[in-house]
């Protein structure tokens, strides 16, 4: 789940996932973590994993390698002053990455993730839209891009995670889904093992 620009919903997002007994990844905008530190740290509180997902949210693609240093590290300080946990994973905004991003984030021991199914809960289209883009596009291994303020996520999320379960998913942190090593990026986000 990537925070939006607000946190009106996501107490009740929270709800859900404890419901179904669901941990997952929240990438957070620094901006968002000074605005809302108290939902940061419940988001933490509850289990869940948190990532980074920049300072300003700027095309990462268009900075040098210092601006993308400053996003990362202001971004990652904050969240580890709130949690006390170290910050490993960057979600880039608008999927925007290139080569320097992915080595700059390496070497600051950060993995930058894609991910293969947009829910584009984003748009509005209503909960049916989201429900069945998602339920008709993940397959194994798949990491689903959701907002925590998009108006229809939180209708949306309980049919989608009811029926990922009883298809047999298990939903999982990106960090207990990704590769660590050896690996790359291959053109629809996906990781892919180096032979």
């Amino acid at each position: 789940m990537i925070a939006r620009w607000g946190a009106d919903y996501t107490e009740d997002l929270l709800g859900i996932l404890k419901k179904y007994n669901v941990k997952t990844t929240f990438f957070l905008v620094g901006f968002w973590v000074d605005k809302y530190p108290e939902m940061v740290r419940k988001i933490d509180e509850e289990g869940h994993e948190i990532g980074n997902h920049s300072s300003k949210h700027p095309h990462m693609s268009q900075l040098s390698k210092e601006q993308i240093e400053e996003e990362l590290s202001q971004t990652s300080d904050k969240i580890e002053a709130i949690t006390n946990k170290k910050v490993t994973l960057f979600r880039p905004p608008f999927g925007d990455y290139n080569n320097k991003l992915v080595i700059t984030a390496r070497e600051m021991g950060i993995q930058v993730i894609q991910w293969d199914v947009d829910s584009l809960d984003y748009k509005d289209y209503g909960k049916d839209a989201i429900v069945k883009r998602v339920l008709s596009k993940v397959k194994n291994g798949s990491i689903v891009l959701f907002h925590n303020n998009a108006t229809y996520t939180k209708d949306a999320l309980t049919v989608v995670l009811e029926n990922l379960q009883n298809e047999g998913y298990k939903i999982v942190p990106v960090s207990e889904l990704i590769y660590k090593g050896n690996y790359y990026i291959d053109h629809t986000g996906m990781q892919k093992l180096l032979r």
